[in-house]
């Protein structure tokens, strides 16, 4: 038995016919769907801009229950059948409201700049028929949406690097705008986050970075890169307050912050997950049955190649008081 599947039967792949990452969990109507990105080999060099990450279309998984068996329901969306977008489609996040199922995905557009589009279906496994132009002000990469207890509805997106969050720091999107290296004390780039439409289609207001704060209310700074924002952001509410998840990106934490608001300022806590096999580390916290669950990927699959991964998921442990455990991937002693 390998050194990943040892300790625990859910660190296993929940599919290995295909290679899948980035996975956005949610319990629709008592099951359990799972929305990865759907690696494909590829060509692109591993320089820093992502390009080795190619992907094509979605393929969504679903459970019954918990340890039930994983079904892989097919191609729910392709870029070949999204009028706007030129290539990459990377991690996406789904929501459910006015009797329908959305699929928010990001892509490059023909001018090579991600963007964040929408897919709609009647049933929460597609297949989805995207709309056809982006949202309009939609920038960066990694949207993830929470739908409130109020039904209101809040997008959350940026990535460093590839996701070209850099590039708009100023308002503007500047192709020529430096990397983030984690070398500088000015404050790190936050979040981006805007309340939807009741369309669920547009952003209600323009998307307001929110920083990220440390234990003393400052913001963190930018060679702060064991606790700063990189990508992969993710929203869950316990106990009324917002807790929001994401990647430090090359120091390949999982890192959670706490806010009183769904906009933010969101307070640093802690860690949620120690580095994985692989170059990218990209969840999602979701509650089924009383227990709450953390969906990740690592490249074990493939022996570690950074674009080609796999979806698992294990058991999270939340403390009343909001407090997560940090969780070692492959050896909890």
């Amino acid at each position: 038995m390998s050194q990943f599947q040892k300790n625990s039967e859910f660190k296993t792949p929940l599919v290995t016919h295909i290679y899948t990452a980035d996975p956005s969990a949610h319990v629709f109507d008592g099951k359990i769907y799972i929305y990865p990105s759907h690696d494909l080999e590829s060509h692109g060099l591993d320089d820093g801009s992502g390009d080795h990450f190619d992907m094509k279309d979605y393929h969504i998984l679903s459970m019954d229950d918990i340890g039930a068996p994983c079904v892989e329901h097919g191609c729910a969306l392709h870029i070949d059948d999204v009028p706007w977008a030129s290539k990459q489609m990377w991690a996406p996040d789904a929501a459910y409201k006015n009797g329908k199922y959305y699929l928010y995905f990001p892509a490059k557009d023909k001018d090579g700049i991600f963007r964040t589009g929408v897919a709609t279906s009647l049933t929460p496994t597609g297949p989805f028929k995207a709309e056809a132009d982006y949202i309009p002000g939609s920038r960066s990469i990694d949207p993830a949406v929470l739908v409130d207890d109020d039904g209101k509805a809040y997008i959350y997106l940026g990535g460093l690097w590839g996701g070209q969050l850099e590039r708009w720091a100023t308002g503007e999107y500047n192709p020529d705008a430096p990397q983030d290296k984690g070398t500088s004390d000015e404050p790190a780039l936050g979040v981006l986050i805007a309340e939807m439409n009741s369309d669920m289609l547009t952003f209600k207001e323009p998307l307001v970075e929110s920083k990220l704060l440390d234990e003393n209310g400052e913001p963190l700074k930018k060679s702060d890169t064991d606790r700063r924002f990189f990508e992969a952001p993710w929203v869950h509410k316990f106990n009324g307050k917002y807790y929001l998840s994401y990647s430090t990106g090359d120091t390949h934490f999982l890192c959670y912050a706490e806010s009183d608001s769904p906009k933010g300022p969101f307070k640093y806590k802690g860690r949620i997950l120690e580095p994985v096999i692989g170059w990218t580390t990209h969840h999602s916290i979701v509650e089924f049955k009383g227990k709450w669950y953390l969906f990740y990927h690592d490249s074990s699959l493939s022996g570690g190649a950074t674009h080609l991964r796999c979806v698992m998921f294990r058991e999270l442990e939340i403390a009343e008081d909001g407090t997560i455990t940090c969780m070692k991937p492959y050896d909890d002693n």
